[in-house]
């Protein structure tokens, strides 16, 4: 039997959750075999794509071409090549097929979960509770933590047992500026909570400011997916490339006995193990589940509640641009490095979506530049307006929560790709709840404008969002196999030796990124798999 036939734990996807599982397993002795449906990418070359490409602005040209075998979505809002859209609002997800998955790409936010975010039934009558509270998830945040290289500002307010591993990288100038102008009128703007180094840790060089985090950090100072798969290798878990997973085979019993996954030449292979960790997006991993039905279960692996692909959830952002009364100069460090978080909770959630406001720091020469040509300006006056505008130029977001709605959802398409596999078919929908935190959130625009003595004020279109990046839900957890897909602990309610960990299994989604919370959850599964499968 080849290495690649059997494992004690077979992991599906290397992204940044399936490759900490599987470190933490390899370490407690099990063997372990990761299967990625993409291929090993260089970050020498990624980098080195990135700076030859002329779109500066889609984060995932870099990694094109994909493999005709794992295509991924690419960035373009009405046809990205992969995901079929079917509702009345488009989703034009982003995320990557690759070894190390698509936080080579990412901002790097790393954010804790507000207490009152696990409770937003019972407080506030809308969305689901969550069936743990904040308490059983702090020593798993805090592991995360240590592992993924965290900093941050203290006071966002997530309650902690131990401080950062690390002080937060630097504040950027313009942050500073943003900052100092509106404190006084009540908006405290803070550091974000980021997996990047601000001094030389775990081996890898402090943030020196390049200012292209995405797509990619080309000195490893931001922790990835990628880091994630090499400390996996080095405690003993076996990774094994473009080895696309397409069935999930089950005994009698339901007990998960076997996967089977096709190479590049579609020649299919099949896989042993004793326990199964699921640890794709939440797009994927739903896809395989329903890929996987049989005739006892007609409706997919895990389905039992109807609930597999449901709930699909991300944080669309509406924004402001504007040019400030002072030239501030964005471009220089992190570009994603303040918010203001005092807006993630309070009563009026019952009503309204709750939000945080976030700033970029994009360099803005490109696109005030793109902005002008358009608009016809050139010569002198393209020169004049250039100088001042991209000096002055900044934004302000919300990234806004959506609540469950299981008409949201992924299904299985008629398109096929490649390898005769069915294309996810998406239906997405925004909801009043959504609409009314954007109306708040626009009245802080205005007034967070107002205090930078802003002028040139462009408002994203009403009714339209951005942000499609934090894919959570259609996985959900829960004590009730009537209405959830895992327990508590990511165990999948209908078979035994398959857990889930992945954004996916995160009941709602609140106003932060989603990667923290989903590595915890995930931590805290390998450490109940190991204790439950060892007894």
């Amino acid at each position: 039997m080849a290495w690649h036939d059997s494992a004690d734990v077979i992991v599906i996807g290397s992204g940044i959750c399936g490759a900490l599982v599987a470190e933490r397993l390899a370490k407690q002795g099990r063997s372990v075999l990761i299967l990625e449906a993409g291929p090993r990418i260089d970050r020498g070359r990624i980098t080195a794509n990135f700076r030859n490409s002329p779109r500066k602005g889609d984060w995932v040209a870099p990694y094109h071409p994909g493999t005709a075998w794992a295509p991924h979505p690419t960035y373009h809002p009405s046809d990205n090549g992969y995901l079929v859209q079917a509702g009345p609002y488009p989703y034009p997800a982003e995320y990557l097929r690759v070894v190390g998955g698509t936080t080579w790409h990412w901002a790097a936010h790393a954010w804790r979960l507000l207490p009152n975010d696990l409770r937003l039934n019972t407080l506030y009558g809308v969305g689901k509770d969550w069936p743990i509270a904040y308490e059983d998830l702090e020593p798993y945040y805090y592991e995360a933590e240590v592992k993924m290289g965290v900093s941050g500002a203290p006071n966002t307010g997530s309650p902690r047992v131990a401080p950062f591993p690390m002080e937060p990288v630097a504040e950027p100038w313009a942050m500073r500026r943003v900052r100092e102008r509106l404190a006084p009128a009540g908006y405290p703007v803070v550091t974000n909570t980021t997996a990047r180094n601000s001094r030389h840790y775990d081996g890898r060089p402090a943030c020196c400011g390049n200012n292209n985090c995405q797509p990619i950090c080309p000195i490893d100072a931001q922790y990835t997916g990628g880091i994630a798969v090499q400390a996996a290798e080095k405690a003993g878990a076996r990774v094994l490339p473009n080895a696309v997973v397409y069935r999930i085979e089950h005994t009698d019993g339901g007990r998960i006995a076997a996967v089977h996954y096709f190479d590049p030449e579609r020649r299919t292979h099949r896989v042993t193990g004793e326990q199964f960790v699921l640890a794709a997006n939440g797009i994927e991993s739903p896809k395989l589940l329903l890929m996987s039905a049989s005739d006892r279960f007609p409706d997919g692996l895990a389905n039992r509640s109807g609930m597999v692909g449901r709930n699909l959830m991300d944080h669309p952002s509406n924004s402001l641009t504007f040019e400030a009364d002072e030239d501030l100069w964005l471009g220089r460090g992190p570009q994603s490095p303040s918010s203001i978080n005092t807006l993630r909770d309070g009563a009026f959630r019952a009503e309204a979506a709750a939000f945080r406001l976030d700033f970029t720091n994009m360099s803005q020469v490109r696109a005030v530049t793109e902005a002008l040509i358009d608009a016809g300006v050139y010569g002198r006056e393209l020169e004049r307006q250039l100088r001042h505008r991209a000096a002055r130029q900044m934004s302000v977001k919300s990234v806004l929560e959506l609540l469950p709605d299981p008409d949201n959802r992924v299904t299985l398409s008629a398109q096929k790709d490649a390898l005769g596999l069915p294309k996810p078919r998406l239906h997405y929908r925004m909801d009043p709840y959504l609409h009314r935190g954007a109306a708040l959130g626009k009245a802080h625009f205005a007034r967070i404008a107002e205090l930078m003595g802003g002028t040139n004020l462009r408002y994203s279109p009403e009714g339209q969002y951005a942000n499609n990046q934090h894919i959570t839900g259609t996985l959900s957890m829960g004590r009730d196999p009537r209405d959830s897909v895992v327990d508590p602990f990511g165990r999948a309610h209908d078979h035994e030796n398959l857990f889930i960990v992945s954004t996916g299994v995160m009941p709602t989604a609140a106003t932060v990124n989603s990667t923290l919370t989903a590595v915890a959850l995930a931590l805290r599964t390998a450490e109940h798999l190991h204790a439950t499968s060892t007894t």
